[in-house]
């Protein structure tokens, strides 16, 4: 199989681009230059530079020509920040790709679509009476990316969106999203941590590759996969955290409901005032922070995903994080652009 991927030097398509190698696959990718120093890209990975949003569709047709799967490990996230009205820019980098690329990859004879989505699109769908769509612009988007991926499928073409939660990992010379983190809890007053109960699902970044290239091998006809392996509560995760900063010790204090809600309060007129809008409505995000946002791992086992260290991760990923806060290390930051491929992490996918 050759495929054909957005987002092939990121953290999780450089990842699933190793995976889809090693089991005799063909890839090839697009990416935004600059390449973070020292990063592992697979060598035998066909690699060109350049946008593939201001790239026209012939351009983008010949890329396609000779493969048989099309990954789409890019866009943007609800950390990425935008003027009003946010919604907009979603549609530029997630949704509109999709509209335009899958008819084209059909066109070339390509036979399976994997996207990269959002956890956020399998809550909406499990929990209507929350309304995360009319409260939040960034999982509406996610929910709408998702159904447009879908209604491509037919009997030439199967596709997958894969439903991502936490992520944790490093890829070498890239920043990780977890620095977004370590500046909420170092600006914490009285050396404590302040958060609510609940949880969250979460996965590795090489579980992410396995999932990728299983949707890719084995799925059929249109399908979202709410993806997780483990599931852990935020004390749990908090722990793992705070030896990773060196603070071991470092009391969590929870907050209620109400206190998140008037905390969310405050960012989005801190938002407002820098004039750009949040993606996820700081004070409904409150009900998502305090409940156990967690998905069995029967569907990540599925499309082959298996066994990792998650703690190892996570404490991997926030000592890196502490590193590219303090300026121990130079790293190069997600873009906007689009196609430097899908981080995921403080905010979920």
């Amino acid at each position: 199989m050759n495929v054909f991927m957005i987002g092939g030097t990121g953290l999780l398509g450089c990842a699933a681009a190793e995976l889809f190698i090693a089991r005799g696959h063909g890839v090839r990718s697009i990416a935004l230059p600059p390449l973070p120093p020292g990063a592992p890209i697979p060598e035998a990975m066909e690699l060109s530079f350049g946008n593939f949003l201001e790239m026209s569709d012939e351009d983008l047709f010949k890329q396609m020509q000779g493969c048989d799967c099309f990954v789409f490990a890019a866009g943007v996230d609800e950390r990425v920040e935008f003027p009003p009205p946010v919604y907009e820019a979603y549609v530029r980098y997630n949704i509109a790709p999709l509209r335009r690329m899958i008819p084209l990859a059909k066109k070339a004879g390509i036979t399976s679509v994997v996207v990269l989505g959002s956890y956020f699109s399998y809550f909406a769908k499990e929990f209507p009476e929350m309304r995360l769509c009319e409260q939040h612009p960034y999982i509406r988007s996610r929910v709408e990316q998702e159904a447009l991926a879908l209604s491509f499928a037919d009997e030439s073409m199967s596709v997958a969106v894969l439903e991502l939660p936490y992520i944790f990992g490093t890829q070498p010379g890239r920043k990780p999203v977890w620095t977004i983190l370590i500046d909420q809890l170092s600006a914490m007053p009285f050396g404590v941590t302040m958060y609510p109960k609940g949880g969250t699902a979460m996965l590795t970044v090489r579980q992410v590759a396995e999932t990728i290239v299983g949707a890719a091998e084995r799925n059929s006809g249109a399908r979202a996969y709410p993806i997780s392996y483990y599931n852990l509560t935020w004390d749990e995760f908090l722990k793992i955290v705070h030896a990773a900063m060196g603070k071991p010790n470092r009391k969590i204090i929870h907050i209620a409901k109400w206190m998140f809600r008037m905390y969310g309060k405050g960012m989005i007129k801190k938002s407002r005032e820098e004039g750009v809008e949040m993606g996820i409505d700081a004070v409904g995000l409150a009900d998502i922070m305090c409940m156990n946002t967690f998905i069995d791992n029967k569907w990540a086992r599925e499309l082959g995903a298996t066994d990792d260290d998650i703690n190892a991760a996570i404490f991997d990923s926030v000592k890196l994080s502490v590193d590219a806060f303090t300026g121990a290390q130079a790293l190069v930051g997600m873009q906007s652009g689009g196609n430097d491929g899908r981080e995921f992490g403080a905010g979920k996918g």
